[in-house]
């Protein structure tokens, strides 16, 4: 017992060692930290508010539990089954289509050898992630608005009808995503031009020498090369696909889409706010949120087995 006291001694005075050696680093995630304990931890005290018949007066601490009564309730609702269909196709039109997208650009401006070049569409397809859906939603509504928008013009042009895009079932998914591919391909590819970056470059050039064509180095050495960062990404975006981007969707749809635009997040804030059933929409989150969690680790195990890197 006495040595086993004198190792866990020693193995504390030796992590005590290694975090002070690094105690800038610990600094700095001091803000992360604090952000994450009262924006991320501190509201997990609320979920209980599924669980109870919340009165704003009560408070949550006052008001009378009623267990699963609102879980029921939910998927009573006819709305929810396809709230929940709509948020998984949109998620998964956005996963199929969008995440090959910055892997192209990423490859795509690797190959540009004018670095004046280079930086200008690196800036260019950057700059929409920073603007906000509120007004990316607004220029959007306006290119392609049928009675003056340019989309619209173009077709008018072709002796065709104009079409009502944002209130059309059948293009408004696609809507979505295209706009979404926009607003983040520049930004979504910094992460893979940072791992084309650190691939060895005699690689590339014992390839030339070999008289491996451009395509051929890219498909035998650019994308084996970023394989890990791509399958950590696609574990996390898969992980995510009951988030289908309440900010985009919010801002585009309306009554007319709402068969095919309405996801969780947005039947969450229109019930919520307009019908004040705030029980109801807390039990719809956290639904929302174990299935995301349960998606997260089966594609964390499934990237293990198959041997490529994952996120823990």
């Amino acid at each position: 017992r006495l040595v086993k006291n004198k190792i866990l001694a020693n193995n504390q005075k030796s992590l005590w060692k290694k975090m002070c050696g690094y105690k800038e680093l610990y600094l700095l995630s001091i803000p992360g930290l604090v952000y994450l304990i009262i924006f991320k931890f501190t509201p997990l005290f609320g979920l209980q508010i599924a669980f109870k018949d919340y009165n704003l007066m009560k408070g949550v601490i006052g008001s009378e539990w009623v267990g699963f009564e609102h879980f029921i309730e939910l998927f009573s609702d006819s709305v929810f089954p396809r709230v929940i269909l709509n948020t998984i196709l949109i998620s998964l039109y956005k996963l199929i289509i969008g995440f090959p997208a910055p892997i192209l650009l990423a490859i795509l401006i690797n190959e540009i050898k004018n670095k004046y070049f280079k930086k200008s569409i690196q800036t260019i397809t950057y700059i929409p992630h920073f603007i906000s859906w509120v007004v990316m939603s607004g220029i959007f509504i306006d290119i392609l608005s049928p009675n003056y928008g340019i989309v619209n013009n173009v077709i008018k042009i072709f002796g065709e009808e104009p079409i009502f895009f944002l209130a059309s079932n059948s293009w408004f998914r696609s809507i979505l995503v295209g706009t979404n591919i926009y607003k983040e391909i520049g930004w979504g590819s910094i992460i893979y031009l940072a791992a084309i970056i650190g691939i060895d470059p005699q690689l590339y050039e014992a390839a030339y020498v070999d008289g491996a064509n451009r395509l051929k180095r890219i498909w035998h050495i650019t994308l084996p090369g970023i394989r890990s960062t791509m399958i950590v990404l696609l574990v996390l975006r898969i992980g995510s696909i009951m988030y289908a981007g309440m900010d985009q969707v919010l801002m585009l749809y309306s009554p007319a889409v709402y068969d095919v635009g309405d996801i969780i997040d947005t039947f969450v804030y229109r019930v919520g706010f307009t019908q004040f059933k705030l029980s109801m929409t807390t039990a719809a989150g956290l639904f929302k949120s174990v299935v995301a969690c349960i998606l997260l680790i089966l594609a964390n195990k499934f990237a293990k087995i198959f041997g490529d890197s994952s996120i823990y």
